[in-house]
Parts: structure tokens; C-alpha cells; sequence
């Protein structure tokens, strides 16, 4: 037992010292754009076998973490991270139809991102999201005339929700998680049996089926997830609600998408909206607003599903070996224009 705790050790400070190398060698030959094809040599970690066999899902039963070996495919507590690959797609299109499911996609799109960013990504997502499923789209945006006409198949709706617009880009993003709260409390958490809160700025490029439905679905970070726990951009500010201390953390997790069941997903939202009312009445405010909130959050309540890479893809890293098959693409984001 010490002999294999001395070899862990080993190996992590051996690749911390590959990475501090490899990170200085990319910056001073080539600028952060080529390091970013560097770091896909750092290992993602290797699911235990003893945990492989019993990973199972709530829709596509026994899953098959093997036929991926190249990738990390479950988490420490033993949740499923799930890949193109492993899970039978239409065991889960069954599964979902047999319990008759409706699924809620909560989208906030406010000042120019609904003229931008909505009406593709509600024409995607009718291509794309949980097709032959029940579907509610729930828009939150203002005015409610700026949501575009999009014709929606059998058994999905479109309902908008006015909402207030904030000064500071910061306070939109900030506000979110006190709306979600909101709405989840309203017609999306009666109808709705599982909810999707997604970022507009998105598109949908592949199937975004039942296979990531689960009771809390978190999403891994595009840009962070080859990186280790210490170089992850969690909120080091201890005064913050979001604060979470070095040696803690297990994932980065991505705010542009994440789910679950409403029960799941009001603790969620309200224990966001209340750590960024807490940090704002004490004058602090998060490194990465909502999003280092919601970290906060999995890391005190571990998500029961996470999400691969695949799920939300950012087109500016490149092509990945182990990216097959991206289901959302960033959208390019012009912040100076829409956030002006």
C-alpha cells in the first residue's frame, strides 16, 4: 500500500513538472494558441476496472466505459462521464419514451444575443435536442418579441419569459441563477420532469439525446478539461461564497450547460443566487461570476452524470482525437459588440 501511495506521488509530481515545461516551452515559442495542442498529451486518468464494471445508467443501462480507453470515463465517487461510444443511443430514445417523459431546455438570451445567437440555436436544437421527445423550451429574455419564429415539431413548445435588463454584462450573468430559480418554480418545474439551462451563444452540430439525462448533470470545461485540479481557475478569494481552497475541486465544470431534475436543479440554482448575493452585498464578486458559484456547488454535491467535452465543444481548440463527435459548438462570441 505505501509502495503504490509512494508511486501516485511520484507520478503526480512527475507530470506537474511535464506540464510546468511543456506550458513554458508553448508561451515562449509559440503563444497559448499551440500550447493548446500540447496538453492533449496530458492523461486524463483511467477509470479503476472494479468501477467500470458496475457503471450503469438511469437510461442506457450497463454502459460501455472500454470502448473508450483513451479517455477518463467515470469520476472518483463513481458517476459516468459520458462519450460517443459509451452508451447505446437508442436504448436511451426507448427508455425515455416509455416513461413518457417531458424535458425542460431553459435558455437566457438578453440585450443582443437574441438577435445574434437565438434563432440558430432554436433551429438547431429542434434538429438536434432529445428529437421525439416531449420538449419545453423556455426562453427568458427581454422584450419577448425578439424570439424569433422557429417552427417546432409535435409535442414541443416555446414559451417566453420577460425579465429585466441589468446595467453590467457581469450582473446578466450573475442574474441568471436567481431567474433559473424563478422559472424553475413556475411552468417549467410543473411540466417538466428533467430541465437543460444552456447558454444562447451556442449551437447544436450533433444528437443531444436522453443519454445525458440524470438527477444532476454537470458539464466538463472544454478549454480545462486535460488540465490537473491545482491549475484549474476555481475562486481562490477565501471572502468569496465560491471560495474553494487549494487541493480542493475535481473537475471544471462548464455553466453553459448543466441539468437535471427540478428538485436537483432549485437547490442548485438557489445556492448559486444565494452565494452571488452574498459576495455582492460584501462588495466581492467571483472570478468567473455564476460559473465559479456552480463549481462551488459540485464540489459540495457531486454531480450524478458528467458530460464530456463532446457535449460542448469550443471550435477554437481545434480538432481532438478523442472529440469524435461534438454535440454543441461555441458560437463565435464578439463580446465587444454584444456586451456594449
Amino acid at each position: 500500500m505505501a509502495l503504490k501511495e509512494g508511486l501516485r506521488a511520484w507520478k503526480r509530481i512527475f507530470w506537474r513538472q511535464i506540464l510546468l515545461t511543456l506550458g513554458l516551452l508553448g508561451l515562449f515559442l509559440y503563444g497559448l494558441p499551440k500550447f493548446r495542442h500540447l496538453e492533449a498529451l496530458i492523461p486524463m486518468g483511467v477509470c479503476p476496472s472494479a468501477t467500470m464494471s458496475q457503471l450503469r445508467d438511469n437510461f442506457t443501462g450497463a454502459l460501455r466505459p472500454w470502448a473508450r480507453p483513451e479517455v477518463l470515463t467515470c469520476t472518483p465517487w463513481g458517476a459516468p462521464i459520458i462519450w460517443d461510444g459509451s452508451f447505446d443511443p437508442d436504448v436511451a430514445k426507448q427508455e425515455a419514451r416509455q416513461q413518457n417523459l417531458t424535458i425542460g431546455l431553459t435558455i437566457f438570451a438578453v440585450g443582443r444575443y437574441p438577435e445574434k445567437y437565438l434563432e440558430r440555436f432554436l433551429e438547431t436544437a429542434e434538429q438536434h435536442f432529445m428529437a421525439g421527445q416531449s420538449v419545453m423550451y423556455y426562453v427568458c429574455t427581454e422584450p419577448p418579441g425578439a424570439v424569433p419564429r422557429v417552427a417546432l415539431g409535435p409535442g414541443r413548445r416555446l414559451p417566453v419569459e420577460r425579465v429585466a435588463r441589468e446595467r453590467r454584462w457581469q450582473d446578466v450573468s450573475m442574474a441568471r441563477m436567481r431567474t433559473l430559480h424563478a422559472a424553475l418554480g413556475g411552468l417549467p418545474g410543473r411540466e417538466a420532469h428533467f430541465v437543460f439551462c444552456m447558454d444562447v451563444d451556442q449551437h447544436f452540430s450533433g444528437t443531444f439525446g436522453p443519454e445525458a439525462l440524470a438527477e444532476s448533470v454537470a458539464q466538463l470545461h472544454s478549454w480545462h478539461y486535460h488540465w490537473p485540479s491545482w491549475l484549474l481557475p476555481f475562486e481562490r478569494d477565501a471572502h468569496s461564497a465560491a471560495a474553494m481552497a487549494w487541493g480542493q475541486g475535481d473537475f471544471y465544470y462548464h455553466a453553459a450547460v448543466f441539468g437535471g431534475s427540478v428538485a436537483a436543479l432549485r437547490g442548485l440554482t438557489a445556492h448559486c443566487a444565494g452565494g452571488l448575493a452574498w459576495d455582492r452585498a460584501r462588495g466581492l464578486e467571483a472570478r468567473w461570476h455564476d460559473e465559479s458559484h456552480l463549481n462551488k456547488f459540485f464540489w459540495l454535491h457531486k454531480p450524478a452524470k458528467v458530460l464530456s467535452p463532446e457535449f460542448c465543444w469550443s471550435p477554437d481548440i481545434g480538432p481532438r482525437a478523442e472529440i469524435r463527435r461534438p454535440r454543441l459548438l461555441w458560437a463565435p462570441k464578439g463580446y465587444r459588440l454584444l456586451r456594449n
